[in-house]
């Protein structure tokens, strides 16, 4: 790493070791993001600065020195690859390409409060079709407590949910809606009606489904609540959907 100003922020490209992405002696903090990479090295990188350019371009790194650098706390918000350590049964004397475990550690103020795709999309958005790698796997994260916090989690819990359906000392008994796609409007409140008034507490949508040509979202609630109040007068019991 170039600790020196002037040679660290002179105009031109410079490794990513150099810019301060690798730091062996960094000392982990109990807020940090830590990823773990599967690294294979193109040939002639070496490994650390393989995963120091991950750190790079994971957080603020460009591919040429930038002066505007300097107007952020660099130092902090700068992703560090602190350790690299050899996958076992690789390299010389396997029939495997050298593999390396890469971990890099990230400042938490550089993702969104409560945003999975902002965490993800940042630190896996921009690496996978780097060139200093030939292969690339995110093999686990240890993701905070106090990050952890930030995500709000479900508006009601399981009791809240047995009041409404008014539920309780037994399982709820729900299923999701099938064929999850291509049902119109119409179809698809027919089968949840089918199903509450076949004794189901409640049905749910697939994740697949959201507003498709086939079945745009409002014609699907107007098709649910129909069927959740017929089922719910015909069987004498509180049912539900969950869109």
């Amino acid at each position: 790493m170039i600790t020196d100003a002037k040679k660290r922020y002179s105009a031109g490209v410079l490794k990513y070791k150099q810019m301060g992405y690798w730091q062996p002696d960094y000392v982990l903090k109990d807020t940090d993001v830590i990823a773990l990479f599967r690294i294979t090295p193109q040939e002639g990188v070496d490994a650390e600065e393989c995963a120091a350019a991950v750190a790079g371009e994971s957080s603020t790194a460009t591919w040429t020195v930038v002066w505007t650098d300097r107007l952020t706390a660099c130092d902090l918000y700068r992703a560090k690859a602190y350790r690299v350590d050899a996958v076992p049964n690789t390299g010389p004397g396997t029939k495997t390409e050298a593999q390396y475990f890469a971990f890099i550690a990230y400042d938490m103020d550089l993702f969104e409060g409560g945003s999975i795709a902002n965490l993800t999309a940042s630190i896996i958005g921009n690496v996978f079709g780097f060139k200093a790698v030939k292969a690339l796997r995110l093999e686990d994260m240890r993701i905070p407590v106090a990050y952890l916090k930030t995500f709000q989690g479900p508006a009601t819990g399981v009791i809240v949910e047995r009041e409404r359906l008014d539920k309780f000392g037994r399982p709820l008994l729900g299923a999701t809606t099938k064929p999850k796609l291509g049902l119109s409007g119409r179809n698809y409140g027919r089968v949840v009606y089918e199903g509450l008034k076949g004794g189901l507490d409640f049905m749910k949508d697939d994740e697949n489904i959201n507003s498709q040509p086939f079945m745009h979202w409002r014609d699907r609630f107007l098709y649910c609540m129909e069927a959740v109040n017929k089922a719910s007068a015909a069987s004498g019991e509180v049912k539900g959907h969950y869109l």
